[in-house]
């Protein structure tokens, strides 16, 4: 049988039972492992990756207008310790919420649905932050705008390894989790300019940066109309005749690109279908069946939350506090750290691939751990300024960065398709309530108070947590490179064969 003859192939009725609760036998996940880079797949990194763009901007917009907000003048009675502290912690907090709320709901009514949902919601929350004319009204809108975002973070990270040719799956999750950082470079940078007064009141300045977030995000919306559902999750909740359809579609249209006929799959996979999936049966599978996987997640989550988001919202009060660097200023070296966070994926995330998961995650944790010790040392005797402290991180957030990303990667890939999406909800809820809003609140309170050993000190306990992740992972990481999810961890609706 050729290659092109195999999706088109008339399959017998007990091969595609229409059925929600019926059994179907199919190659949907090997056809999709197997296919070679193609236009098809940009489409769903363009679609699917640009909101972590708008992530980037708008966490480090936030960092870099701190100091102008907390001015007299700016429209906003708030102080920098609220927008660098509370702010951070209830946008964090509203990320934790919303990634538990909609990732349960992703894996109920699918991937599409609940990243245009999402979007949605952090398009709304973003243009109402603008109109802020109280501190209540700015923490309120912040946290709607992370209930949004983190709704991303399940639906997309999900759709991304479920849509990715395993081949290619390490490298695209980093690099589109990475990409966060193209955003945070973009915010760095248009605070510069929307700080300047001489451009822009103090008073408005700050409100168009918003609302320019808001106009990229519709741009976003209407790209991603044109990603399709994944049809691994239309596999088991009984839509398989849509599942075939479309990566029918997509072979033929790989194949006219190519110029060549594509390999025939290697396996199939007998599905036993289903509407919904218990939240019992989901927890009972990621920590009775996947213990040692259940550590993994929560280390990894937890050393890079507190490090990142301690560090990336208060950066610039760093900078002010302790090298008096004026506020309008904080962009130009936070796009500097910004673009080591991207080049970090964009350089080792084939390592993923290649070397493999276990010594790439553990290694980029523990690497980044023992030189932000080092930062923290030079810092605490005096020896930076702040070029060589940004220069500094930016070595440092290389290596953190590739780490990172790769935790979203690891626990969107480890546990079985039906706990995906709430997986990946589960373990970045609790590692970034634990590290995500303890974390600005600790930091603020730490470089408010203008002593440097109160910095250092954060400075460490970012570090050693990098660290301790770092050797979790080496004992425990799982060889998941250039395998399909289905190897990785069974679907619990699979049906295997006796004998």
């Amino acid at each position: 049988m050729t290659a092109s003859s195999t999706p088109a192939a008339p399959t017998p009725p007990d091969r595609q039972g229409p059925h929600p609760e019926g059994t179907v036998t199919t190659a949907v996940p090997a056809r999709l492992d197997r296919l070679p880079w193609s236009r098809w797949h940009w489409m769903i990194v363009i679609g699917l990756g640009t909101v972590w763009i708008l992530d980037g901007l708008e966490v480090t917009t936030v960092g870099n207008i701190a100091s102008r907000l907390s001015e007299e003048g700016s429209g906003l009675a708030i102080s920098s310790a609220q927008v660098t502290g509370t702010a951070a912690a209830l946008y964090v907090a509203g990320a934790c919420a919303g990634a538990l709320f909609f990732g349960r709901l992703t894996d109920k009514y699918g991937r599409k649905k609940l990243f245009m949902v999402t979007l949605a919601v952090y398009l709304g929350a973003t243009a109402l932050t603008a109109l802020s004319f109280d501190a209540w009204w700015f923490f309120l809108f912040r946290f709607l705008t992370g209930f949004g975002i983190g709704g991303e973070y399940a639906a997309i990270n999900s759709a991304i390894d479920e849509l990715i040719p395993s081949k290619y799956r390490g490298r695209v999750d980093l690099i589109i989790n990475g990409s966060y950082w193209l955003g945070a470079i973009g915010g760095s940078l248009l605070s510069v300019v929307m700080l300047n007064t001489s451009i822009f009141p103090k008073d408005l300045g700050w409100r168009l940066t918003f609302a320019l977030g808001v106009v990229l995000g519709l741009v976003i919306l209407l790209v991603r109309r044109h990603v399709p559902e994944s049809p691994r999750w239309q596999l088991i909740h009984g839509r398989g005749e849509k599942a075939e359809a479309l990566v029918t579609s997509v072979e033929r249209e790989i194949e006219e690109e190519k110029g060549e006929r594509l390999p025939p799959p290697e396996r199939e996979i007998t599905i036993h279908q289903r509407k919904s999936i218990g939240f019992g049966l989901i927890a009972k599978t990621v920590f009775r069946d996947y213990p040692r996987r259940a550590v993994l997640g929560l280390s990894l989550f937890i050393g890079q939350a507190f490090l990142y988001n301690a560090i990336t919202f208060g950066f610039g009060a760093i900078l002010t506090k302790f090298f008096d660097v004026p506020s309008g200023s904080t962009g130009y070296y936070f796009a500097v750290i910004a673009a080591g966070n991207f080049l970090g994926p964009l350089f080792l995330g084939k390592l993923f691939d290649t070397v493999g998961r276990r010594i790439m995650i553990s290694s980029t944790y523990i690497v980044s751990g023992v030189l932000l010790f080092g930062t923290a040392w030079l810092f605490d005797r005096g020896s930076l300024s702040a070029a060589t402290l940004t220069a500094c991180w930016c070595v440092v957030l290389f290596f953190a960065s590739a780490g990172a990303s790769s935790a979203y990667l690891t626990v969107s890939e480890i546990f079985p398709m039906e706990t995906r999406a709430m997986a990946i909800a589960f373990f970045y809820a609790i590692g970034t309530a634990a590290g995500g809003i303890s974390g600005p609140l600790i930091f603020a309170k730490l470089t408010e108070s203008g002593v440097v050993g109160d910095t250092v000190l954060a400075f460490q306990i970012g570090a050693g947590l990098m660290c301790a992740a770092g050797l979790v992972a080496a004992v425990l990481a799982v060889k998941a490179e250039r395998r399909s999810l289905e190897d990785i961890a069974s679907p619990l609706s699979e049906v295997k064969a006796e004998g």
